[in-house]
């Protein structure tokens, strides 16, 4: 279970640095600069704790569909970025997705 968390603190640091990038404004300030290198930092340091058990793949498609919904969503709210229903639909299918792999299926580590 620890591995999972693990993924969760990879996820979470990803989402934040990725957040932090279109703020960063091409690297030319220091704070935002500052979140995205620590925020990946911590991402991949963590992601490589959760890969001592669970599979890469299923450990990568869980980071990158929650990443794109979380990113998603903080891009909709801090920054006004519009989704239509069609967005939305397709994020569904992404948390749809992780939910299958990560609670279901037999190759994730439980």
């Amino acid at each position: 279970m620890k591995y999972w968390v693990f993924l969760a603190i990879a996820i979470i640091g990803e989402v934040v640095a990725t957040s932090a990038l279109k703020s960063s404004e091409g690297f030319s300030k220091l704070v935002p600069s500052f979140v995205v290198v620590a925020g990946y930092v911590v991402a991949f340091y963590f992601l490589s704790l959760a890969l001592k058990t669970i599979p890469v793949g299923v450990a990568y498609a869980v980071w990158a569909g929650l990443g794109i919904v979380l990113v998603a969503a903080i891009a909709y709210i801090v920054h006004g970025q519009k989704l239509d229903v069609w967005a939305f639909i397709g994020i569904g299918f992404i948390v749809s997705g992780v939910a299958v792999l990560s609670l279901l299926s037999s190759t994730s580590a439980h």
